[in-house]
């Protein structure tokens, strides 16, 4: 018995089992996400970090091993250049150093980051006590250029140790360029030049350009790196260079605030200078709170549409199975429609046929109620046969200038025998003018009112009175069919218009019916340019009002018309909430 229980409770509430299934694993796997996401927050600036000292580093790499590479092959100087013997009795500064020679090789190896080159030696007639420093102008490709006084006491501080090799003719345990930065203005590489007995004969130097070091090296360096490490935000990377004075050497975009979040030192060459970088409009913080919060509402919007997409499947197969059970549902009412009038047309034609009834008013009654329950047969199914043709596009109408009137009151007396049979009472109320006509079709306005009618004898229980009222309003004629009855809840009053819906009204389950009637009604009215409004309350009953457009002579007259040309509850999806109309 439980078993069954659960079952049935499963069954009727798929959607939501279904939903909490799916939505359980999915809230789960959003908190680890969340909980993954705010983990990578708190480390991503670190390492956003740890990239641009790479991204830094990789820069000042570029341009400082270039510039050591190329100071190297420009100091190079062939240590043939150099007459170093001593004593030297005949010593001369002039002709210690090959000047032809070295200014040969400084042509042949132009430099532009080098705005002076220098060369000297120590030499004397008795002992090593000449020190010769020679400059070289670049531009002029001469030597003798004129120095300042800084200028010849940074050259001559710079050459200092590499002399003192000269006299004490020792090795150098290293070969590479050094640097003399002393004077920020006057920065000098010296290299020394050796002899085949690696000795130290001379040295080589040169002045750098700071202008040129920053505008033709440094500046090209961070334009082709800064687009290859952040592709997506180069734009929004601002590089600069402080001295040691915190004052701005350069920045490739003009910027406010501070000038770096990261920074690197310069190696080998203007080491009193600092690489930085940042971002121009967030911190790396404020950046891994945005990748956050974005990747956080990816995350919920895919859990969002996945479930989404879950309920849709959910709910088409809860409709699959309501649509299923609403064709049994209509199969059975349908069965019962179709029983009823066939059961009574049966037992009096049989009193007919058999001769048992001999009063003449007898015969009457009785051929009247086999008339009656024709009439109702009749309209059972023309309700679906007027269904199947909307469904599938193919009903029509024949349109033409009629008094609505007219039609009500012929319907009236057709439907007069139903009627008196369940002991109810019509009152037709007309307007004391009368009504102006309508374009319509006049079997198709009268199938719906009979439908209006055949529910108000349905659903007005103990209450055996029915108003009929025409009227005009705002355009249109009306037609109003009031009953006394059960009614229906005002959230549940647009609903009953749809196929096959029931209200939730227990009173009414034990009524049968094809559950088509008021959408048939409202795809007539629908069809004519009209509308048909309710208005219910639950054990007070209920008015159907059918408006039809009066014709007053401007109004194009509507064609022939299919049933699937009208937007209306006879669409491809089915709205369900109980099991057949009101």
């Amino acid at each position: 018995m439980k078993m069954l229980k659960l079952k049935e409770f499963l069954r009727q509430h798929a959607l939501w089992v279904g939903l909490i299934a799916v939505a359980i694993p999915l809230l789960a796997h959003l908190w680890l996400q969340y909980k993954s996401l705010s983990q990578l927050e708190s480390t991503l600036p670190y390492q956003r970090k740890a990239y641009m000292r790479k991204y830094l580093s990789q820069v000042l790499e570029k341009v400082i091993v270039y510039y050591e590479e190329k100071a190297e092959e420009v100091l190079n100087v062939p240590s043939t250049a150099f007459n170093h013997t001593y004593p030297n009795p005949d010593y001369d500064p002039r002709t210690a150093i090959d000047f032809d020679q070295v200014g040969e090789y400084f042509t042949q190896h132009k430099f532009n980051g080098a705005r002076m080159l220098f060369v000297g030696i120590i030499s004397g007639r008795e002992e090593p006590s000449y020190v010769t420093i020679s400059f070289y102008n670049p531009q002029s490709n001469e030597f003798g250029a004129k120095v300042s006084r800084e200028e010849r006491s940074v050259a001559h501080a710079a050459a200092a140790n590499w002399m003192a090799m000269i006299m004490t003719k020792s090795e150098p345990k290293s070969l590479r360029p050094t640097v003399d930065e002393r004077d920020s203005k006057n920065r000098v590489i010296v290299k020394p030049i050796v002899d085949s007995n690696k000795h130290v004969v001379g040295v080589a130097g040169m002045f750098l350009d700071d202008q040129v070091f920053v505008k033709e090296y440094l500046s090209p360096a961070i334009s082709e790196l800064t687009p290859r490490w952040f592709p997506d935000e180069y734009q929004q990377a601002i590089v600069t260079v402080l001295n040691q004075e915190d004052k701005l050497v350069f920045a490739n975009q003009q910027y406010e605030g501070k000038a770096f979040e990261v920074g690197w030192p310069f190696q080998f060459i203007y080491t009193d200078w600092f690489l930085g970088i940042r971002m121009r409009h967030m911190t790396e913080e404020e950046w891994s709170r945005r990748y956050f919060l974005i990747n956080l509402a990816f995350s919920a919007l895919t859990a969002l549409v996945l479930i989404g997409g879950i309920v849709m499947a959910l709910r088409t197969a809860s409709r699959a199975m309501k649509l299923s059970q609403m064709k049994a549902d209509f199969v059975s009412n349908v069965s019962h429609e179709l029983r009823t009038p066939l059961a009574s047309i049966r037992v009096f034609g049989e009193f007919l046929k058999l001769g048992r009834v001999k009063d003449q008013l007898k015969i009457r009654e009785y051929g009247d109620y086999i008339e009656t329950e024709s009439r109702r047969l009749t309209q059972l199914i023309n309700n679906i046969l007027d269904f199947s043709k909307i469904e599938s596009g193919q009903k029509t109408y024949q349109f033409e200038q009629t008094n609505v009137e007219h039609v009500v009151t012929d319907t009236l007396k057709t439907f007069e025998v139903v009627l008196e049979q369940n002991g109810f009472t019509i009152n037709l109320e007309k307007p004391q003018q009368a009504l102006p006509p309508v374009v319509i079709d006049q079997e198709a306005i009268a199938q719906a009112f009979i439908n209006l009618l055949d529910n108000a004898v349905k659903y007005s229980g103990e209450a055996k009175e029915i108003n009929v009222v025409l009227g005009q309003q705002a355009g249109f004629v009306t037609v109003a069919v009031r009953d006394y009855g059960v009614g229906i809840a005002t959230e549940e009053c647009e609903k009953v218009f749809e196929k096959f819906y029931r209200v939730g009204n227990v009173l009414v389950h034990d009524v049968k019916g094809s559950g088509l009637g008021l959408s048939i009604v409202k795809h007539i009215v629908e069809a004519h340019q009209g509308k048909v409004t309710v208005e219910s309350e639950v054990g007070a009953g209920s008015t159907f009002v059918i408006h039809l457009p009066i014709d007053d002579g401007t109004m194009p007259k509507p064609a022939q018309r299919e049933g699937k040309d009208e937007e209306s509850t006879f669409g491809s999806e089915l709205q369900i909430s109980g099991q057949t109309s009101h």
